[in-house]
């Protein structure tokens, strides 16, 4: 098998200071709470039987479950019309404006990248104009690929255990946060990793994150 082709980082210019890499969707953006008014006025619902949106979509019409290609197309259709229904988690503009007066920032969301400037244009409109990266591959090596052994703190904020355990894998000094919305798809998510803090809200997150950097 082919090894992965590297993700390119080499246009994001960080400073000799602290790096905080966060995701966006749940993190940054809402997101699962707007896909479903999104889904509701597509003629859809969502089903709280397990942690999937395939299989759990359902036509509100005959009941039938939505096919996987049916699901990626919703999503799609999200993310293309994202300006119009997503909005910031509160505090999030606030406090990483704080952050970034000591480090920098970096938006990395799995997300298809076909969709990075319809997010670039919502990010800027909310003064969270940070660099941002949008790709599919797993985020370990693309965070270890931005902070490049540096010797200053790195710490990394995301909703999802794999993307945390990622991180975690390939840059083991990180500090992971596992920020997420009490919402009923996050309460089935996988836990993460014993040893990694979990935050409901910015407010809790901020202090972890200000302690590590501080440094």
């Amino acid at each position: 098998m082919d090894a992965p082709i590297e993700f390119d980082v080499s246009h994001i210019r960080l400073q000799e200071r602290p790096l905080i890499v966060c995701d966006v969707d749940d993190v940054v953006l809402h997101f699962f709470a707007p896909f479903l008014t999104f889904i509701d006025a597509e003629g859809h619902e969502f089903l709280p039987r397990s942690f999937r949106l395939t299989g759990n979509i359902v036509s509100k019409a005959n009941g039938s479950a939505l096919e996987e290609k049916d699901v990626h197309r919703l999503i799609e259709a999200f993310f293309e019309a994202q300006e119009q229904w997503q909005t910031p988690l509160d505090r999030v503009v606030d406090t990483l404006g704080e952050f970034s007066k000591d480090a920098d920032i970096v938006f990395l969301t799995a997300m298809p990248p076909q969709f990075w400037e319809q997010r670039r244009r919502l990010l800027d409109k909310l003064e969270l104009a940070y660099p941002l990266l949008a790709s599919l591959q797993p985020k370990g090596p693309i965070v270890r690929s931005l902070h490049r052994q540096r010797e200053t703190p790195v710490a990394f904020v995301d909703d999802m255990a794999h993307n945390l355990h990622s991180v975690g894998e390939h840059v083991p000094e990180c500090l992971l946060i596992n920020l997420k919305p009490d919402s009923i798809v996050h309460r089935m998510a996988p836990a993460a990793a014993a040893g990694i803090p979990e935050a409901n809200e910015w407010g809790q997150a901020a202090p972890l994150i200000q302690a590590h950097i501080a440094r």
